[in-house]
């Protein structure tokens, strides 16, 4: 396992490599593989694991008895899943992870919240800070998607998310993480109604887009 590349990632930042290698261990990290379209995590799942994406990309998913997709996020590699529900394991998954493309998740044992924390290794502090700050950074991107379904229109759900792309990335000109189904899944709207919108968007003046990139004008 590459552990400069881990180190590298906000779950392991700021810890030696003594301290990383100890970490591994003793949260009895394995590495899986996946290809596009597998399941790594269903819906009414219990998990002790955490999962840390290492390369390839997964999305977190809602699906409803009538078969309906929603997109709740993308994760990319150095990011993690299901952190909340390894701690709480008493607590079913309330989404599912799939494979967005083929990808290697490595797989970390939290057991529970009492576990870590009665761990006194010189690592477990830094670990533990670290997981708060991604816990942080979750919770924020989950309001943010309720500030881009928010608005009533497709127009307003589409503005909202590309303004917040477009302060994320500090330019006017960006990438997506999504193509049009995942976008239209994300925003929970038909897929029909949001290419139809762009076209609009583009005619308008507001917007120029190929597939995943666009230039807000």
């Amino acid at each position: 396992m590459d552990l400069s590349l881990l180190s590298r990632t906000v779950l392991f930042k700021g810890m030696t490599e003594d301290e990383l290698a100890s970490a591994l261990l003793f949260l009895q990290a394995k590495v899986k593989a996946f290809q596009k379209g597998g399941a790594l995590l269903h819906a009414g799942d219990f998990t002790d694991d955490l999962g840390l994406v290492l390369a390839g990309s997964v999305t977190v998913e809602r699906h409803d008895a009538w078969g309906n997709r929603v997109i709740l996020g993308q994760i990319v590699p150095g990011g993690i899943f299901a952190g909340a529900y390894a701690l709480l394991t008493d607590e079913p998954l309330q989404v599912d992870v799939i494979a967005n493309e083929d990808c290697r998740v490595l797989f970390l044992h939290l057991g529970s919240a009492e576990a870590l924390a009665g761990c006194t290794a010189s690592w477990a502090s830094r670990f533990t800070a670290n997981l708060l700050t991604v816990a942080s950074r979750k919770i924020l991107h989950l309001a943010g998607r309720s500030f881009h379904t928010a608005p009533k229109t497709v127009r307003g759900r589409v503005m909202a998310y590309l303004n917040a792309v477009s302060l994320q990335a500090q330019s006017r000109e960006f990438t997506i993480p999504f193509d049009r189904q995942q976008l239209a899944d994300y925003l929970n709207v038909e897929r029909t109604a949001l290419s139809k919108e762009l076209g609009k968007m583009q005619k308008d003046g507001l917007i120029k887009t190929k597939k995943n990139h666009f230039l807000i004008l």
